[in-house]
């Protein structure tokens, strides 16, 4: 039996650093957010600030993140970045107030950045042009996977040690990821030792950044990827809020739903990275974007069974558009800026992710739920056109 090519050790590690960085880093806060308002004693104005500090703090490493892994090699970047989450989700656990909770959940999103957008970028670097997407998919499972992981381990956790099982929660979760750091460190390199078939070799320049910052068609996937941060942060942010409220199902229920969605979401960052190998990018993206647009609109039809359709078409193309855009970015530039480029289109998802939360819940103080998700839908069929401007890669 032939030896297996070290780029599927990379992927594994990968899509396990995903999984910590937004399954626990990420998506668990959604499941502590009411235990931990209760404890600390504040509002929902109050958490929702909180988070606002874990976008930023996203949003200012994805800005610079790739340009690092670029620069100092993928592997240093992601131990550092997992260290800081372990260490500032740890801090979590001890926090009495808004603030500081304020200041662990900036850290906490700093990690964030620096640890997914150079795992996401590694199988651009390490496999040839046909296989990126599908081998980027497995990687992007593990987004899925974290919000599978984080729903049975966050709940099981805080029923174990009441009445504070949140800040327990916070301590294994933080273990978890300085366990991934060790295990980044320890089988993480940053490029093979040979060209994957189909590149040339080639001595590795220094940065140009140039390059990536006049790249036209980096703008364009730029503003592709940020409708997806301004719609789907709407969806995923309000969804189990409208489905409670605003239809009437009972939260067990609701949560099953949500958890439903993030089940079938493990596998389709994969599907969708096959079916941009077979069909293109743009092709790729377009449709990817419509199908999320469907979601969106299916929600407003205000009745259980809509509300669980619409959480299945969500899961089945949720991390489909992350995938894709990275891609994307990686097929316009030259391997050494490959973690560059995915960073640079990140900053882009990341501002829309950051506005789109408030965004959307002054929508919904406006004029509802259904009018915060149909905007959605009108963002991300804006998306689906945008995706059109993209130019094939070479």
């Amino acid at each position: 039996m032939g030896k297996v090519y070290y780029g599927w050790v990379i992927v594994g590690v990968a899509f396990v650093s995903v999984l910590g960085a937004h399954g626990f880093g990420r998506f668990a806060y959604s499941l502590l957010l009411e235990d931990m308002r209760s404890s600390l004693g504040v509002d929902y104005t109050s958490m929702g600030l909180i988070e606002f500090g874990n976008f930023l703090g996203y949003m200012a490493l994805a800005t610079i993140g790739g340009f690092l892994a670029s620069r100092y090699g993928s592997r240093i970047v992601m131990t550092v970045a997992a260290l800081l989450m372990g260490a500032s989700m740890i801090a979590t656990s001890r926090v009495s107030d808004t603030f500081s909770t304020f200041i662990t959940r900036l850290f906490t999103g700093l990690g964030n950045g620096g640890l997914y957008l150079p795992a996401v970028v590694l199988p651009s670097i390490w496999f040839p042009h046909h296989l990126r997407g599908r081998a980027t998919g497995i990687v992007a499972a593990g987004i899925g996977s974290g919000f599978a992981a984080a729903g049975i381990a966050v709940p099981a956790i805080i029923q174990a040690y009441p009445p504070e099982g949140w800040r327990y929660a916070w301590i294994y979760m933080g273990a978890a990821l300085i366990a991934i750091a060790l295990l980044v460190a320890t089988l993480v390199r940053d490029r093979p030792d040979k060209p994957a078939r189909g590149e040339q070799q080639t001595r590795t320049p220094a940065p140009a950044w140039g390059d990536v910052l006049l790249s036209p068609n980096l703008w364009i996937i730029g503003f592709t990827y940020l409708a997806y941060g301004l719609s789907y942060i709407i969806y995923i942010t309000y969804l189990v809020a409208y489905m409670v409220s605003g239809i009437g199902i009972e939260t067990g229920a609701a949560g099953r739903i949500f958890f439903m969605a993030g089940v079938l979401s493990i596998s389709s960052g994969f599907i969708w990275g096959f079916a941009s190998d077979k069909i293109g990018r743009r092709a790729a993206i377009s449709l990817a974007y419509t199908t999320l647009a469907i979601a969106y609109l299916a929600i407003t039809a205000g009745t259980p069974q809509f509300a669980a359709a619409s959480a299945a078409i969500f899961g089945i193309a949720a991390w489909s558009v992350p995938t894709l855009a990275v891609v994307a970015a990686a097929d316009t530039v030259e391997q050494h800026l490959r973690s560059a480029a995915g960073g640079f289109v990140t900053i882009f998802f990341s501002a829309g992710q950051a506005v789109g939360a408030p965004l959307g819940g002054y929508i919904i103080d406006a004029l509802g739920f259904a009018a915060a998700f149909q905007a959605a839908a009108i963002i991300s069929l804006a998306g689906a056109v945008l995706a059109q401007l993209i130019r094939r890669a070479r």
